[in-house]
């Protein structure tokens, strides 16, 4: 193998993928011997995986300075396709549980746009914070203000289009990025810290209100009841209805089922809505008992700390390829706390999958599509460091 070929050989990258797709294999091969759906969920997710790895090869094509430039063209075109969501045709785009928010090209076959454009804003954002520091190198209020509105502008865009679907848990992990994006800019902390304040004191009234007033919550704020018993379950479980609780109840019955080691693959006895996908955690806790599940967390630890250091390493050559890390960690962070908390109990019930690992074509390929670009940041990475030691 020479030079050039061993740059495009990410050994760490390489063995974190085949980890997390053996064990997606596993897990939603033993989610599907509950029988809930006749569809074979495992050949599906094997075949997303491929294309995933066809993505990674494909952008290996590209660098960092031509997704630089066209990052912009690439979110507009994410926005275009949310935008036309809402206005087109049910055979294009049907109302599935309740939210319009996939394209529908055969049946059996459909795209969510939100998961493919998650990866675009964290390209654009990324680029626009570039773009700012290499035209003011000194920051000053005002330009650290100017920066600011500019992100929140480019995700508010998406988000308002996502919450017309409506997708709450998606948007939320859209607000969580950009929040973590502006931190790591380097935007002045006091700015920083008024926009925390804001947020949590946004986020505690919201709270209140659908806690303590339920029906002016659905009324007037908009809040479906379907969020209203989430929160309510989430917040105190003791008094909810026995259906509000079923999730909860059926996730801590799996996964103290499996105790140490598990019940092995094919063994799965607990039955619960969606365990190949919102619960595919439960279906790990399950079958593969606490070892397993300690080891799935292990391996996220290990995508995360890969992902900090590449930003930390490229920074002086590429703050693009750097933020794109930073985003793209948050998002991956979001998600795994989100679904792992949702499936033991200390966060609300939402549609987060659990990246990676859960069962799903739009989440596993924008998920992939994301490795693509942060694999061509360690590919470029590597080849900077051979420069700099010859």
């Amino acid at each position: 193998m020479n030079k050039k070929q061993n740059y495009y050989f990410q050994t760490d990258l390489i063995l974190l993928l085949i980890a997390f797709a053996i064990i997606s294999f596993l897990a939603v091969y033993n989610a599907q011997q509950l029988e809930q759906y006749s569809t074979n969920f495992l050949i599906r997710q094997m075949l997303f995986y491929a294309i995933g790895v066809g993505m990674i090869a494909a952008i290996q094509f590209l660098d960092l300075e031509q997704l630089y430039k066209t990052s912009l063209y690439i979110y507009i075109g994410g926005v275009v396709l949310l935008a036309l969501i809402p206005i087109s045709p049910d055979f294009i785009a049907r109302e599935i549980n309740g939210a319009k928010s996939w394209y529908t090209f055969i049946p059996g076959l459909t795209l969510q746009p939100a998961e493919f454009v998650k990866i675009s804003t964290i390209l654009f954002l990324s680029a626009v914070i570039s773009r700012h520091k290499e035209k003011f190198e000194v920051s000053t209020l005002k330009t650290d203000i100017q920066l600011l509105g500019k992100l929140l502008l480019y995700t508010a865009i998406p988000v308002f289009l996502i919450m017309l679907q409506p997708d709450f848990g998606t948007a939320m992990v859209y607000l969580f990025i950009a929040g973590m994006l502006i931190i790591l800019s380097g935007i002045n902390w006091r700015i920083i810290f008024s926009l925390i304040i804001v947020g949590v004191a946004v986020i505690a009234s919201a709270l209140f209100v659908i806690i303590e007033f339920p029906e002016f919550a659905e009324e007037t704020i908009g809040v479906a009841p379907y969020q209203i018993d989430r929160v309510m379950t989430w917040f105190d479980p003791s008094q909810q209805s026995p259906d509000a609780n079923y999730h909860f109840e059926r996730s801590h019955m799996a996964l103290g089922s499996g105790q140490l080691f598990g019940k092995g693959i094919g063994s799965v006895e607990v039955n619960y809505p969606e365990a190949q996908t919102d619960f595919i955690f439960s279906v790990i806790g399950e079958s593969f008992g606490f070892v397993g599940s300690a080891f799935v967390v292990l391996l996220y630890f290990m995508l995360l700390y890969k992902l900090v250091t590449l930003g930390l390493n490229i920074y002086k050559h590429s703050p693009f390829g750097a933020y794109f890390c930073f985003g793209f960690l948050s998002m991956m962070l979001v998600h795994v706390f989100q679904n792992i908390g949702m499936t033991v109990g200390i966060m609300p019930v939402t549609g987060i999958p659990l990246l990676l690992i859960s069962y799903g074509g739009s989440s596993v390929m924008s998920t992939m599509l994301g490795m693509a670009v942060v694999y061509r940041v360690a590919v470029e990475e590597t080849i900077q460091n051979d420069y700099l030691f010859k």
